[in-house]
């Protein structure tokens, strides 16, 4: 009997204790709720200040508003010069001919192979008059004696893109020849390593540098160019 009564005390307080419970206090889980990615987006306003009103992020109620076709070409020419600029080592101001750039750049690493001037294999003037046919759509003379004969003859400190650069060994007959890109870097075809870039300032080069040749066509391109 007596534990019987004890039951029952304990059932009643517990069915008490479950009433009279206190719930959770909701305004803590509140306060825990992190910010909104939106608000904190909010505190991040564009970094350019020149951007449009329409376009920065801080301005109220602004809609995102799509680059121009102007603005995505303009894009597309910076990336464009910058590769060409890293895979050529130059320093351009974004106004050469481009095609030039890509030309140029397609042919490097091109094994040298004498009386040839394909991606296969090239001698230095079979590479020049390729890319002048690419890029300027004129046939140059096959040899370097007979480009030199047949263009106009500028001097080194006048040299410009597009500009044919001469070779020779003292008084001996012209044997090279390259094209000018600037910076005083020119592209050729060696003998000893194919298509690349070389600078006039080397030893070699500057020792054996005759001279320099342009071609009316590459003259007026250079000149629209800038």
């Amino acid at each position: 009997m007596k534990n019987h009564l004890l039951y029952c005390l304990a059932a009643a307080s517990l069915a008490l204790s479950f009433f009279f419970e206190r719930p959770a206090d909701a305004s803590a889980t509140v306060r825990a709720t992190p910010a909104p990615a939106v608000a904190e987006a909010s505190l991040f306003p564009a970094t350019s200040t020149n951007m449009p009103a329409a376009k920065r992020s801080d301005t109220p109620g602004a809609k995102p508003v799509a680059p121009t076709a102007a603005e995505l070409a303009a894009a597309r020419d910076s990336l464009t010069y910058h590769y060409y600029a890293q895979t050529l080592g130059l320093h351009l101001a974004f106004n050469e001919n481009k095609d030039l750039l890509r030309s140029v750049t397609d042919w490097i690493g091109t094994p040298y192979r004498y009386g040839n001037n394909s991606r296969r294999g090239t001698d230095c003037s079979g590479f020049v008059t390729r890319v002048f046919r690419e890029v300027y759509g004129v046939t140059l003379q096959r040899s370097s004696r007979s480009m030199f004969t047949t263009t106009k003859h500028v001097a080194k400190s006048n040299m410009q893109t597009g500009d044919l650069v001469f070779f020779r060994r003292g008084r001996g007959p012209i044997y090279h020849v390259g094209i000018y890109l600037k910076d005083g870097k020119f592209a050729h075809s060696a003998c000893n390593g194919g298509v690349m870039v070389s600078s006039l300032r080397q030893d070699y080069y500057r020792r054996n540098f005759y001279a320099a040749g342009r071609v009316r066509i590459a003259e007026q391109a250079t000149a629209k160019a800038e």
